[in-house]
């Protein structure tokens, strides 16, 4: 599609006039794949691309980018708050593009981020709902519509009782596309309530186990299959085919893993005790913190769902906008290796704090725990 507005510049445009920049190693050994830097996001990117050589290399990305609404930050404050006037040492970060401006200053990173993606990467932006659908537009425009993977609601805070002409607002929302369609997947599961395991798994057995019956047969007509075939004197229903080999159903009923109906149809049994969870949906509730060091800060919880989801161990995650450098612990803890960007020095202060503090059992021998700094 063709998404335009005022003073859009184009993709090649974008990527000219690289910088020559040689990031300072400020701890560990040069050739550490992790970097914290601080700077502009935009040169950063661009020398990560150029002088790097990390085109393709990056695995994963969520950038929580700001969101335009034309205000500044104090250090400790929850984003919601935004100040109009502020002594400037305790400014944590401004937010002052808004309109087209903001939609180019963002349309520069995400056509670098691209660059700098594998075929099997995948990239995640916050945004809010206020600019939220600009956005998705946007993205589409870069990554294609067919990239689109989720837009996921993020449950963020408790319901507030604001005296203003609306619903209250408890949201923001997760912009998640692919680089391409073999991207890293590991599909997240969530644990079945008492409620899920009652309403799910409504039979009991003699035992006392819960369970329910899925059908042996699936769509789709195989004429000269196996599958398309009698078991035990059976055909599937028109139309259909069993799942499995008859060899494989035998081994069920042997084990017990088959229930027949009184009018002679088999179904497969599946026991709640037997099951991991239920698959992740898109509505998520990972409520910020209470007491942010950081007014981005996020729940290391929801960067946890998200590395653990798209990406592997010893694969390389970056965070542009690193804030409170939440993704970067997440990354250090799951075994990930991490870049991590921020243009503010209270940033820093705070990332190179809460990385100091990660316990040193959680350090997979595949990251190590040293970091460049960049200077701009």
């Amino acid at each position: 599609m063709n998404f335009s507005y005022k003073n859009e510049k184009i993709a090649e445009d974008i990527l000219r006039n690289t910088p020559n920049v040689v990031f300072k190693c400020v701890a560990g050994i040069k050739d550490s794949r992790n970097k914290l830097i601080h700077g502009d996001n935009l040169e950063a990117l661009k020398s990560l691309l150029v002088d790097h050589g990390l085109g393709g290399k990056i695995d994963l990305i969520y950038i929580d980018p700001p969101f335009a609404t034309n205000g500044n930050f104090k250090i400790g404050e929850n984003r919601a708050n935004t100040i109009s006037q502020s002594n400037g040492d305790d400014i944590a970060y401004s937010d002052k593009l808004i309109g087209s401006e903001f939609l180019e200053f963002l349309k520069e990173r995400l056509i670098l981020l691209r660059k700098l993606m594998s075929s099997r990467a995948s990239i995640y932006l916050h945004i809010d709902y206020k600019i939220g659908h600009y956005v998705k537009v946007l993205m589409d425009d870069v990554f294609g519509k067919n990239n689109f993977r989720n837009d996921i609601t993020r449950i963020k805070c408790n319901p507030k009782n604001f005296q203003r002409k609306a619903y209250g607002n408890i949201k923001d929302l997760i912009l998640f596309y692919s680089k391409s369609e073999d991207y890293s997947w590991n599909d997240p599961q969530i644990n079945f309530t008492s409620e899920d395991v009652e309403k799910l798994f409504k039979k009991i057995d003699k035992n006392g186990r819960r369970y329910t019956t899925v059908p042996l047969h699936a769509p789709g007509e195989t004429l000269n299959g196996r599958t398309g075939g009698e078991w035990k004197g059976i055909k599937p229903p028109k139309g259909r085919h069993w799942r499995t080999k008859p060899e494989a159903l035998d081994k069920l009923d042997e084990q017990g893993l088959i229930e027949w109906s009184s009018s002679g149809v088999p179904r497969k049994i599946i026991y709640a005790d037997e099951r991991e969870g239920k698959k992740m949906q898109d509505i998520w509730e990972f409520k910020d913190p209470q007491n942010p060091s950081y007014p981005t800060e996020k729940n290391l919880d929801l960067l946890k769902t998200i590395i653990e989801a798209s990406s592997n161990e010893g694969d390389l995650v970056l965070d542009c906008f690193c804030g409170s450098g939440t993704t970067l612990v997440a990354a250090q803890e799951l075994g990930r290796n991490w870049i991590g960007i921020d243009s503010s020095k209270h940033a820093m202060k705070v990332v190179e704090k809460r990385l100091s503090k990660i316990p040193r059992d959680l350090f997979s021998d595949r990251v190590e725990y040293k970091f460049l700094k960049h200077e701009i």
